[in-house]
């Protein structure tokens, strides 16, 4: 009943509307009064004068909305419906109310009965919604049934360019926009108008008359046996025939039920392309024009039985109902993908925001951190400029240092030159002296003073090579070591000047020897004569044994061959090394 109810609805809703003539959504009492009787006749429904005065009884609330005229509508017409009425009646009962005002007054290719024809389909096509429309889907369902029925070859290219001109504001036509496209004649270009009538027709019997199939055969009569050409009706639980093809003089029925079958038949009697209906009580033998028609009809009985046994509704309503569940899918769908893209928007304009907000951030910490380098570069300008002044200075410094210590290496150089041709010549001496040791004890007291001089001296000699050294590594280190290792320079001359110092302190106490040495000078004299040739060589290589000082030249201690070139320390340690060879001999 909740399927028949909807279809009632849709018809009714059109004649509602059609009784709004200020489209106010509002409709009078005294025509709802008439519509509703007319409504009760036409669907056989009781009369109920007493409910129906009750609710539209006068008063001063005016007219009634759709919305104030379904309870009525519910409980008194709709729900006492059953499927005894005549449906065609029912729809032209409110199509006459609706079409003076809706149709259009352009002149169409279809007639006003087969408007009403496709009025009818639009209901049964149409969403179960208000107002009433019909989708595109469905409308290309429609036209290619009509194509079909005309016998033409559908347009797929014809029917999208169409869609794409579609109205993007309205989500499909309405039943008189329906019937001006088809009455326009867009897609049936080429076809007259009967043919276009009669594929009207033949889609109307099949959707809304529940025609499966139709045609002229012969029928055996059960009681004369004699053949008869009558025009069959296949609907979804009965065939019926009759005289001829208008249905007006019907002939009889054919109920079908689940227990019934449909077999092919011999040719026999002169008559070809036979099949038999079996059915509870009778069987029905019946014989088609053509083999073609003959399989055509055994086919669609076949079919409608096992409907039956499946209790399934006809084809073109599951189709339909199928359609509509895809669409409701597809709708919901669409409309969870629109909430996902929704939401990811939402997600979107908030990660956009963050990114805003991280891009602005990132464009002051740009700003801070480009004011930062133009100060570090500004400031590497400078020291840039102060490590080049500084640079300039310490290359000066270098130069400068590196001529004196290229100067104290040539004096050094020459130095320790003199000092190998001294020990050459100390090693002889040694040996000459050997046999002057009488001689030399009177001198040991000299010798003592020139040892710790030449020990001092010899100290010195070896503190200005460790100084020679320095300088040189002084030299071959970096840029950044630089100061310090002049602080380093100043603090070595303030130790060499120290160092002059002394050394003017032991020329000071080598003069005291050499005046000591001249006391003993005479007893040298009387050396032997082994010793005299050595004191000739000896004072030939005087400038020898000569100190190379950075200091002053002040005398040094005075030996009997000349200026001392050893040190107090030296000659202590000398006499020591005397005394021990001389204890052992």
């Amino acid at each position: 009943m909740g399927v028949l109810k909807d279809e009632l609805l849709k018809a009714i809703w059109h004649a509602f509307t059609a009784l709004d003539l200020d489209h106010s959504g509002k409709v009078s009492k005294s025509q709802l009064k008439v519509l509703s009787h007319n409504l009760c006749t036409v669907l056989k429904v009781p009369h109920d004068p007493v409910a129906l005065e009750e609710h539209f009884r006068d008063d001063d609330e005016g007219p009634v909305s759709n919305q104030g005229y379904m309870p009525y509508l519910n409980k008194f017409i709709l729900e006492k419906v059953q499927d005894n009425f005549d449906k065609i009646e029912f729809n032209r009962m409110c199509w006459t109310l609706c079409v003076k005002k809706n149709l259009t007054k352009s002149p169409l290719l279809i007639t006003e009965e087969d408007s009403f024809k496709v009025w009818v389909i639009f209901n049964f096509l149409s969403e179960d919604k208000y107002p009433l429309i019909i989708v595109p889907e469905e409308i290309e369902y429609l036209l290619k049934k009509l194509t079909e029925a005309m016998g033409g070859g559908w347009q797929q290219q014809q029917f999208e360019h169409y869609k794409v001109n579609f109205d993007d504001s309205k989500d499909g036509l309405s039943a008189w926009e329906l019937i001006e496209l088809i009455g326009t004649g867009q897609f049936s270009k080429g076809m007259d108008r009967q043919t276009v009538s009669m594929a009207i027709s033949e889609v109307f019997n099949e959707l809304i008359l529940d025609v499966l199939k139709q045609g002229y055969m012969l029928k055996k009569g059960h009681k004369r046996k004699n053949w008869t050409e009558r025009w069959f009706v296949l609907k979804p639980n009965i065939i019926s025939y009759y005289v001829s093809e208008d249905l007006k003089d019907k002939k009889g029925d054919i109920l079908l039920d689940e227990n019934c079958c449909v077999e092919s038949l011999p040719d026999k009697d002169g008559k070809k392309c036979l099949f038999l209906i079996k059915c509870f009580d009778k069987t029905f033998e019946i014989s088609a024009s053509d083999k073609k028609k003959k399989q055509e009809w055994i086919q669609a009985i076949h079919s409608t039985i096992h409907l039956l046994k499946l209790g399934s509704p006809p084809p073109h309503k599951e189709a339909r109902q199928r359609r509509k569940e895809l669409r409701k899918k597809l709708l919901a769908e669409q409309e969870e993908l629109e909430r996902q893209m929704k939401e990811l928007q939402a997600a979107n304009e908030n990660k956009q925001q963050e990114l805003e907000a991280v891009r602005k951030k990132l464009e002051e910490a740009a700003s801070r951190a480009a004011e930062e380098e133009k100060k570090r570069l500004q400031t590497q300008v400078e020291l840039q400029a102060r490590f080049s002044t500084e640079l300039e200075r310490e290359k000066l410094i270098r130069q400068q240092m590196e001529e004196q210590v290229a100067q104290k290496s040539s004096e050094l150089e020459q130095y320790l030159q003199r000092v190998r041709e001294l020990e050459d010549m100390y090693l002889k001496l040694q040996e000459a002296l050997e046999d002057e040791r009488q001689a030399r004890q009177d001198e040991e007291t000299v010798r003592k003073l020139q040892a710790r001089l030449l020990e001092e001296e010899s100290s010195k000699r070896a503190e200005l090579e460790k100084w020679h050294v320095e300088q040189q590594q002084t030299i071959q280190t970096t840029e950044a070591e630089k100061q310090e290792l002049e602080n380093q320079r100043i603090m070595k001359e303030r130790a060499l000047q120290e160092a002059m110092a002394q050394l003017e302190q032991l020329e000071l106490e080598r003069k005291q020897a050499l005046e000591q040495y001249e006391g003993v000078k005479k007893k040298l004299e009387m050396a032997t004569s082994k010793t005299k040739s050595w004191k000739d060589k000896v004072a030939q290589h005087e400038g020898l044994i000569r100190l190379i000082e950075p200091g002053s030249k002040n005398p040094h201690l005075i030996t009997n061959w000349g200026p001392a070139a050893f040190t107090q320390a030296e000659l202590e340690e000398r006499e020591k090394n005397w005394k021990g060879k001389k204890g052992t001999e």
